[in-house]
């Protein structure tokens, strides 16, 4: 219901176990709730992970570019890891 696309510089990032901060944000799903749990695409909208919204959609307007706006909790990179 709710998805966030990421910039291709953050991709790397959120599949390595990082959270998404507001810098490599591409688009949120307007209306997110804060705690949400949120689907992470890349912009070609291949499903990459998914974690919990930090922040609402709004709060996502006024937040500096280093503030958190998805948490991590699991991604396509998991396996690769676990190795």
């Amino acid at each position: 219901k709710y998805k966030v696309w990421l910039k291709p510089s953050a991709e790397m990032s959120f599949l390595y176990g990082n959270n998404v901060i507001k810098s490599g944000l591409a688009r949120i799903t307007e209306s997110t709730p804060q705690y949400a749990g949120v689907v992470v695409y890349n912009l070609a909208d291949i499903p990459l992970g998914f974690g919990v919204a930090a922040q609402t959609t709004d709060a996502c307007k006024e937040l500096a570019p280093t503030g958190n706006v998805v948490l991590h909790q699991a991604d396509v990179g998991e396996f690769l890891r676990g190795l």
